[in-house]
């Protein structure tokens, strides 16, 4: 038979195999559940970035959209309502500041200081009033471009300006016109419109 003082050492070893037991189980639980959290944080990092991603190639698209209507609106295939300011290239239609009326609207001359006027401070892109400095998609050519807050699009149409500029590489002053091409630069939105993406051309037709 044991002794009382064998009896009293297994009892007394009972509960510390059960506490260090429970120690052990608190930790790896501990582990499991901070191993959880880092999982979801690089889920929900992972689906913002794929988000943004889309939102910006939403913007991008959106412009090159606006690139191809300013090629219709200069010079086809298709009608545009102010053709002939390009056909003839009309120098006096371009304003210097961008005309904000009529068939002038987006249309930019090339002020003193060689700095474009879209890139001048208070030139909004995104200004949509009836004296708006840039030209929306559609406004001269007739197209048509889905926007609104349906589903995942452009918060609204996107616009671009058109500057004519002295073509360097065909300067020829007894040639009328042939010295000149265009300059556009186009911007578009994402579902927000601080979600922007800027491109730009220069066409010689």
């Amino acid at each position: 038979m044991r002794s009382k003082n064998q009896a009293a050492n297994v009892w007394l070893a009972l509960p510390r195999q059960r506490g260090a037991s429970l120690i052990m189980v608190m930790i790896v639980l501990t582990i499991v559940s901070l191993l959880g959290i880092a999982g979801i944080q690089v889920s929900m990092m992972s689906e913002r970035g794929a988000r943004n991603d889309r939102d910006q190639q939403l913007a991008w698209q959106s412009a090159e959209a606006a690139l191809i209507d300013a090629e219709i609106d200069i010079s086809g295939p298709g009608a545009s309502t102010r053709r002939a300011i390009f056909t003839s290239k009309d120098a006096s239609k371009f304003i210097d500041g961008c005309g904000t009326t009529g068939n002038t609207r987006g249309l930019c001359n090339i002020v003193s200081s060689g700095r474009p006027t879209w890139l001048t401070a208070g030139f909004d892109f995104s200004d949509t009033s009836s004296s708006a400095p840039s030209a929306a998609y559609g406004e001269f050519t007739g197209r048509t471009f889905e926007s609104g807050s349906v589903g995942v699009q452009p918060a609204q149409p996107p616009r671009y300006v058109i500057e004519m500029l002295v073509d360097p590489g065909r300067v020829d002053l007894s040639k009328t016109g042939s010295e000149f091409v265009y300059r556009v630069t186009a911007i578009g939105f994402g579902p927000r419109t601080d979600i922007q993406a800027v491109l730009q051309m220069i066409y010689r037709d």
